[in-house]
């Protein structure tokens, strides 16, 4: 099989998934060819697919769309290589293997990108004549209230509360209803999404929009400007960013599901199918470092509509939906049992609520690029520069002020560093960018700010008892979110102080290779488990600082911790390898790609 699945150390019960997608919706697909878990018509939609948070054994038995081979006796699944395009091999006990190609059609056509919310499935033999079933078995309202099932000589709909779906299929509709085992000796193809009935015939057209989102995934990733070491792994989680951008309006999700517990029964259940500004820019940001601008360009047009939005009030919430919604009310699914059974089930999310004031560097930095860039369609303009000069005015408000930080933290307010650090790059990067556009003026007044905001950081978040920066001003406790501090270009890695803070998280934070968040108690006691972003930064500092060797060692740790199809949720057990939280999770993500960028080797070393 081309492009093999990437070994990786994570047990079994981990969370061994693959994503398909098209920028519109996706679907999470277990290692036997199970689709446990997908939105439509939207990533925040009401899951038609929810095995993955209704069964307690892992078994789905309803919630699911499977492909079995009777008899399974290995099976082994990859991506195609530079696509989203997922293949899961199975094969019998008498070497009889079938092949199940997923995916969701993304292509050119007419002069416009085709992402209809629809999942295509090829089925074929690749030897013998295996004995398969096939079953499609969708829920309405979380499995509250079974679908009504009409049925056609070549399709099935199902008639659900929030959606009507049409499956289009050449499988046997008496088989597939009734769930019988039958022997495939020949193509056959699924086609799930909206009730439309299809023009063409249904394995030609499978053929055919593979084809094409084959050619369209990999047009993009031959753009994409890889480092010399590490490109699979950057390309996979490339990818995997832009599946998680709602490409019709631009938002980016942190992730693709709801309450993957951080830790197991830990109560720590969030819903993160919403667009978080700070996630965003960290996901623009690695893009852009991989020369693929235009995430940004889409993200950058939803954020101005945000902006317009809050015009009024000058408050920006930390997170929005991907249409722009405010109100996301957090509420509890009673009926799921939730993922491995250890609920609760949340959908929406109470941040929306929260004052973070990081909120206001996010924007400015995800903003920046945009007046220097010369390559862009529509480069930032003095106008732009204005509205952003109305988020700088609520960062220098808000830099000493509390605030819930970075960690959403629900029942203490504290004046965070890290929001204060992103204060500060909110007025750094505006003096840049006025002094781009020639605003001599603007520019020696938001440097003059910048400037006092750093005087306060240096002075009171930097604890004398720990050696170290701390999380917050005048306190003693440690928090990874501070190593930013060199990723923002707050310090040099040179700093004396920068260097100590490194090791005193390491002496505090650290299980081996893994970081986690912060020492302190929060609202559910403290952390269970490691933070995969968190253990990126750590590389990021080993390797500015000059530790170059164990910032590797530390990266490559995390890279052996991936999912075989190469990729992270949220959070990691340290000892099993285990990986917890929602998935996939951007920030993550993100920093396979920064830490590729900072270590590998450069190409004129070898060409």
């Amino acid at each position: 099989m081309s492009n093999p699945s990437v070994v990786s150390n994570a047990p079994a019960a981990s969370l061994d998934l693959a994503m398909i997608g098209n920028c519109a919706i996706s679907a999470l697909v277990d290692a036997t060819a199970h689709v446990v878990w997908c939105c439509m018509p939207r990533f925040d939609s009401t899951p038609v697919f929810d095995a993955l948070l209704q069964s307690a054994n892992g078994v789905p038995e309803s919630g699911a769309m499977t492909i079995e081979i009777e008899g399974m006796a290995r099976h082994e699944q990859s991506y195609d290589h530079g696509t989203a395009i997922l293949r899961t091999r199975m094969w019998d006990a008498q070497g009889q293997c079938v092949e199940v190609v997923d995916f969701a059609p993304r292509f050119v056509t007419r002069d416009r990108v085709f992402r209809p919310a629809q999942l295509v499935r090829r089925i074929r033999p690749l030897s013998g004549r295996p004995r398969v079933r096939v079953t499609v078995r969708p829920h309405g309202g979380w499995g509250a209230e079974p679908p009504q099932v009409t049925r056609g000589s070549h399709h099935v709909r199902f008639v659900m509360p929030e959606i009507t779906l049409r499956l289009n299929t050449s499988v046997p509709i008496t088989y597939l209803m009734d769930g019988t085992w039958f022997a495939l000796d020949r193509e056959m193809s699924l086609f799930l999404g909206a009730d439309e009935t299809m023009a063409g015939a249904i394995d030609d057209t499978a053929r055919e929009f593979e084809d094409q989102t084959s050619l369209m995934w990999r047009h993009w990733t031959h753009r994409l400007a890889v480092p010399l070491e590490y490109q699979d792994a950057v390309i996979r989680a490339a990818i995997t960013l832009k599946l998680c951008q709602y490409e019709e309006t631009g938002a980016i999700v942190a992730a693709m599901t709801t309450s993957l517990p951080e830790a197991p029964n830990s109560g720590r259940n969030w819903d993160y199918r919403f667009c978080w500004l700070r996630d965003a820019f960290f996901v623009v940001r690695a893009l852009n470092g991989l020369a693929e601008v235009g995430t940004m360009e889409k993200y950058l047009g939803w954020l101005t509509n945000v902006l317009h939005k809050e015009a009024g009030s000058g408050h920006v919430q930390p997170l929005y939906g991907i249409g722009l919604e405010r109100e996301l009310t957090e509420s509890f699914v009673t009926q799921a049992q939730g993922y491995r059974g250890m609920g609760p089930v949340r959908i929406g999310n109470q941040a929306h609520e929260h004052f973070q004031h990081d909120t206001y560097g996010n924007i400015i930095l995800a903003s920046a690029q945009s007046f220097h860039d010369h390559r862009l369609f529509r480069r930032g303009d003095a106008s732009d520069f204005a509205a952003l000069e109305t988020m700088g005015e609520q960062a220098w408000r808000l830099h000493d002020q509390p605030d819930a930080g970075i960690w959403e933290l629900r029942t203490r307010a504290r004046i965070h560093t890290s929001s204060s650090l992103m204060c500060w790059a909110a007025c750094d990067r505006l003096a840049h960018i006025a002094a781009s556009l020639a605003l001599g003026e603007r520019a020696a007044f938001w440097r003059d700010r910048a400037d006092v905001i750093r005087s306060k950081i240096l002075q009171y978040a930097w604890s004398e008892k720990r050696n170290a920066y701390a999380e917050s001003f005048g306190g003693s406790e440690l928090d990874a979110s501070v190593l930013l501090m060199g990723e923002v270009g707050f310090v040099p890695p040179s700093d004396p102080r920068f260097i100590a803070t490194v090791e005193a998280m390491e002496r505090t934070l650290c299980d081996g290779h893994f970081m986690r968040r912060y020492e302190a108690a929060d609202d559910f006691g403290k952390p269970e488990t490691t933070f995969n972003i968190c253990s990126f930064w750590r590389v990021d500092a080993l390797a500015r600082i000059g530790r170059r060797d164990e910032a590797r060692e530390a990266f490559e740790a995390l890279l052996a911790r991936r999912n075989p199809l190469g990729i992270l949720s949220e959070d990691m057990n340290p000892d099993t390898g285990e990986l917890w939280g929602n998935f996939p999770q951007t920030y993550s993500m993100v920093g396979i790609i920064h830490g590729a960028l900072r270590l590998s080797a450069p190409w004129d070393s070898v060409v």
